[in-house]
Parts: C-alpha cells; sequence; structure tokens
C-alpha cells in the first residue's frame, strides 16, 4: 500500500466463523488479511464474547480447541473500541445490535455477510455496510471506499 492509511472495519460474527471454518473464499481472505495487519479491525468486549461464544456453541470441542488460538491471535491483533454511545435498538437481533455499536463508536465499515440485517442501520445511521467479496475487492485495488 500507498502510503494511505488502513481501513478500519468491524467484522461481523458470521464472517469470523466462515473464514475460520471454510477453505478459500472472501471471508477467508478477510482472516487472513486481519492477521497480517492489512487493516485496522476494531472490536469491543462484546463483540470478542460473541465471537468466542458462537464458535465455542456451533464447533465440535475438538475444532474449536485447534481454532481458539487463532481466534486469540486475532483478537491481539485488534483495536479495542469503547462503547461510549448505543444507538439500541436498531435491529430486531441484540447480537447485531452490538455489532453496530462496535461500528459506529469506531468510525468503520462493516464486513457481514448479512446486508439485510444491517439495512435500517445503514438508512437511518448512515453506517457503512460491505459484504465480504466487496471488502475484499477494494482492499485488493488498494483504493479507499
Amino acid at each position: 500500500m500507498s502510503g494511505l492509511p488502513l481501513l478500519r472495519i468491524v467484522v461481523d460474527t458470521n464472517v469470523v466463523f466462515e473464514g475460520l471454518t471454510k477453505q478459500g473464499g472472501a471471508s477467508g481472505l478477510i482472516v487472513d488479511a486481519w492477521l497480517a495487519g492489512l487493516m485496522v479491525v476494531c472490536v469491543s468486549n462484546a463483540l470478542a464474547y460473541e465471537y468466542d461464544d458462537v464458535l465455542s456453541r456451533k464447533l465440535s470441542e475438538e475444532r474449536w480447541s485447534k481454532l481458539q488460538p487463532v481466534l486469540g491471535q486475532l483478537l491481539s491483533v485488534t483495536q479495542y473500541t469503547n462503547i461510549y454511545f448505543s444507538w439500541r435498538p436498531t435491529s430486531p437481533d441484540a447480537g447485531d445490535d452490538l455489532v453496530i455499536d462496535c461500528a459506529m463508536n469506531a468510525g468503520a465499515i462493516l464486513v457481514t455477510s448479512n446486508i439485510q440485517d444491517f439495512r435500517s442501520a445503514k438508512e437511518s445511521l448512515g453506517l457503512r455496510v460491505l459484504t465480504p467479496v466487496q471488502f475484499v475487492s477494494i482492499l485488493a485495488s488498494g483504493e479507499k471506499p
């Protein structure tokens, strides 16, 4: 990258899950770019706990024991975001609201596979929401979104 500031993003739990559990694809590229420090990933305490909770519940105990250190690595290279303001309720899902709160407080782009779930926040709050494929395209181009 040519001296441009790194993009600031919040990665939704569905992207983390897919990136850690499926070979290839845009979500996997995002996890790789995250570990390589190619963008600034912002996470609140509540979102970090959600990553841990979802992965530990949805994966077998054996698979979780292999991926837990990787999640730890990801979280060690994040920028923790304090939640000073909340825009709740913006979404019917409280889990989505904590993602919205993190992205809004961090001034970051939200990367999610569930664009529909964040339509209200996009329209009412001006939250920038991208799919993993859209984000990877922007990251690969080196352009500012």
